[in-house]
């Protein structure tokens, strides 16, 4: 394939690759989605009926399925819509196993563990690529949904487990998922840890450290936060994806260099 072919077909690529670049407004979206996931997801769950909280988590998340699976390229906030539905229902799916089957938190996060093993296999024995700059197709996209929803399902689960059963807390949890998630950056510049790995493995960890920080700013004194509630937290950090998804919209932050990417 000659250079400009080549070239011509990347750009091709990019132009309807369905996933934003990888820059410092994804990871600060994303941290706020998993925050905004676990305070709304617990407040609904204790503020209405329960089952309709579940009906309401699983069509919303379904409604945003079927939106982003419609549009034929990235759209910030068609993409953020379902990021931010996933951390809903994955939350309250997450919670339900712990609480209404009575599994340990570390039964589940080794269970969630593997099937997210099984999902990478499968996807980079399809597709030769675990980058989330190739989807472009419909079967890579299928591979990446499904990834995202193995992590947020580990993530929640192994953040329970930190701060409720190894009675870590939630401050306490959420600091030590900081250092988790800054880790692969920094090995990344010092020893050239690879950059597919070191972007999965913060992503995993985006979970459990916003979901500790919701918990912490929302929960009650008595149970070790700061009692300000899950509403309260949840409207915050609503507007606050609301504002930075505007802005990535009117600005494409998240979508100029996307050529040049290696990830």
């Amino acid at each position: 394939m000659s250079a400009v072919r080549y070239a011509s077909t990347r750009r091709i690529r990019a132009q309807w690759t369905k996933v934003p670049e990888i820059t410092v407004y994804f990871w600060v979206v994303k941290l706020l989605t998993t925050a905004m996931g676990e305070a709304t997801s617990d407040y609904l769950v204790y503020h209405i009926n329960q089952y309709l909280a579940v009906f309401l988590g699983a069509f919303g998340f379904l409604l945003a399925l079927f939106l982003q699976f419609s549009v034929r390229k990235y759209v910030p906030w068609v993409y953020w819509l379902l990021v931010t539905m996933v951390a809903i229902f994955g939350t309250m799916v997450a919670d339900a196993i712990h609480i209404v089957l009575g599994v340990p938190y570390y039964a589940s996060t080794t269970a969630f563990a593997i099937i997210l093993a099984v999902v990478f296999i499968s996807w980079g024995k399809a597709e030769g690529t675990l980058s989330i700059h190739s989807i472009y197709t419909r079967r890579r996209e299928m591979f990446y949904w499904a990834a995202v929803l193995a992590t947020f399902a580990m993530g929640t689960t192994c953040g329970d487990m930190t701060a409720t059963t190894l009675h870590l807390g939630y401050f306490a949890s959420g600091v030590m998922f900081i250092v988790l998630f800054l880790a692969p950056f920094v090995c990344r510049r010092l020893f050239g840890l690879n950059e597919v790995f070191a972007f999965w493995f913060s992503y995993v960890m985006t979970r459990p450290l916003g979901a500790s920080f919701a918990d912490w700013f929302g929960v009650e004194k008595a149970y070790g936060g700061l009692g300000f509630g899950r509403g309260a937290v949840s409207i915050v950090t609503t507007i606050l994806i609301v504002l930075l998804v505007g802005y990535l919209t009117a600005t494409n932050k998240d979508t100029k260099g996307r050529i040049a990417s290696d990830l």
